[in-house]
């Protein structure tokens, strides 16, 4: 099955590296197309309504995310390519996003093309671009992060998140409603993924702060869904940071 694909960067040389990588590594992929800035990539998807975008980060006369916005009617999976940036990391990883950090790593490149293409011949829904849209207008807290189970994935908002506990190479994420989802994930990925109000409280815990009923000295914490926490020695320190 071929994969019907755009490239979308605005260096001439990093598209010819992708192509011929593609080419060589990837033949399922059939590119259809390629421009250099927002102001081409948008007729382009438009004409072409690819599965596949490849698509740099940062362009001149916007940004990716100002294509998705202005593509936002039609549904393809995209895979972002990007200098090393913490904000557009943190934004992709918590919509659960593909993307490749410049260079371009050809292992990394076959593993991004290889999940996209299970997710189009699945015909998957989730409509990570959407996500990551609705995450940008929203402050960490209230951004929704996308959650790989053994069954397929959740999506849920991280304020509904009360604490998360390492289960071997899962995660247990328990939520505001009592439910608990088990997460294909490391717990490490959360610790990275996360910002405040959540912080690390132990190196089987994150605790979201907001739900934090007392703290006792001899080194607990207690959450409104009554469970008790410890608090180990290395974290105590960013534990009390946080109510400051």
């Amino acid at each position: 099955m071929k994969i019907k694909a755009v490239i979308v960067d605005d260096e001439i040389i990093a598209r010819e590296v992708l192509r011929n990588y593609l080419i060589k590594y990837c033949p399922q992929v059939e590119i259809l197309g390629e421009a250099e800035n927002i102001k081409e990539a948008v007729p382009l998807i438009t004409e072409k309504q690819p599965q596949l975008v490849f698509l740099d980060v940062e362009m001149p006369f916007g940004n990716a995310f100002d294509v998705l916005e202005a593509t936002k009617e039609f549904s393809y999976e995209t895979i972002f390519i990007t200098a090393f940036s913490q904000y557009s990391l943190q934004a992709l990883n918590r919509s659960a996003s593909y993307y490749i950090l410049k260079p371009i790593d050809i292992q990394e490149l076959i593993l991004a093309v290889n999940k996209v293409a299970e997710n189009v011949e699945k015909k998957e829904e989730l409509n990570r671009n959407k996500i990551l849209l609705e995450n940008l207008k929203l402050k960490p807290e209230k951004q929704q992060l996308i959650l790989p189970t053994l069954q397929g994935f959740d999506v849920v908002k991280a304020e509904d998140i009360v604490r998360l506990q390492a289960d071997g190479n899962f995660t247990q994420v328990y939520l505001t409603d009592g439910s608990k989802k088990m997460v294909c994930r490391f717990l490490k990925h959360f610790d990275d993924l996360l910002e405040n109000p959540f912080v690390r409280v132990h190196r089987s815990h994150i605790i979201n702060t907001g739900f934090v009923k007392s703290y006792h000295k001899s080194g607990t914490v207690m959450l409104s869904d009554d469970t008790e926490i410890e608090v180990s020695g290395s974290f105590k320190d960013n534990f009390l940071k946080a109510f400051s």
